[in-house]
């Protein structure tokens, strides 16, 4: 079981907003535990999006066969290392 942390939280709403958000639910901690949740993913993936536009407008040169090589034989030797004892 993950550990828990209380957080009080108080928010001003309107009146008719506020019946109508409690009447739905929403101001229960499950529910609010899983807006928290939605508004987290959706800040995760605006970065991703704005992570793609900026690798979009900088593109990496392509990779030689060379250097592809080059890569694949360094991160072999890599993996000798580590495995030795």
């Amino acid at each position: 079981m993950p550990a828990i942390t209380r957080v009080n939280v108080e928010i001003e709403l309107p009146d008719a907003l506020a019946k109508q958000a409690k009447k739905e639910g929403l101001l229960e901690p499950e529910a609010l535990e899983r807006m928290v949740r939605e508004a987290l993913l959706a800040k995760r993936v605006e970065g991703l999006a704005q992570a793609r536009e900026v690798i979009a407008a900088n593109p990496l040169p392509p990779m030689t066969p060379e250097e592809i090589q080059a890569e694949i034989d360094a991160y072999r030797a890599d993996v000798r290392r580590a495995a030795r004892p």
